[in-house]
């Protein structure tokens, strides 16, 4: 058992009776009232991210895993196929687990926890950013830079973000995995 003071971004935790992995939390400690931590919960079972609010020092359940590196193979309708670096086992993820699987591109790794009382993959967390190739973007209009003015761009793994206007087709730029956002223009 754990407390509110093990909570950290990432924790896998039992509640409500299901598996929930921790993407947000705050600890918050008001002037007056007992302190407490807000966090938002994500279900690793279907994908549904809900809200909750833990009193200081209330017990939770956390759950042992084992995170391993992974390579990305394929997909196929809403399983992706990974494969273990170290021992080249595969295992097939379902797309609800994955926080950016638009943003995944074949040959990436991944870092996958996996429960170690079922072996069953809990989730996957891909790196803070990753590189892809513009494959379809237009051509941004000259004089209209007064501003951040940004315009759609589609990537090599068929996501699409808002990009600066001078991106062009076939520059490769650096993306924030979390927020799905553009961040720099990479030369090679």
């Amino acid at each position: 058992m754990a407390s509110t003071s093990d909570i950290r971004k990432g924790l896998c935790i039992k509640y409500n009776n299901d598996i929930y992995k921790i993407i947000e939390f705050l600890h918050v400690k008001p002037g007056k009232g007992p302190a407490f931590v807000r966090t938002k919960l994500k279900s690793v079972t279907n994908g549904k991210v809900i809200d909750n609010t833990f009193s200081a020092g209330h017990k939770i359940e956390d759950i042992r895993v084992v995170t391993q590196k992974y390579q990305f193979l394929y997909n196929e309708n809403n399983l992706y196929h990974f494969m273990n670096t170290d021992d080249y086992n595969q295992i097939s993820i379902d797309k609800a687990i994955l926080d950016a699987p638009d943003l995944l591109k074949e040959g990436e790794l991944v870092s996958i926890s996996i429960n170690t009382e079922d072996g069953l993959p809990l989730s996957a967390d891909m790196s803070a950013s990753v590189v892809l190739e513009i494959t379809h973007t237009e051509p941004g209009v000259k004089g209209n830079t007064a501003t951040n003015a940004t315009k759609p761009a589609t990537l090599e793994t068929g996501a699409s973000i808002n990009v600066p206007l001078f991106i062009n087709e076939g520059d490769k730029i650096k993306v924030d995995t979390e927020k799905g956002s553009y961040i720099e223009r990479v030369k090679e």
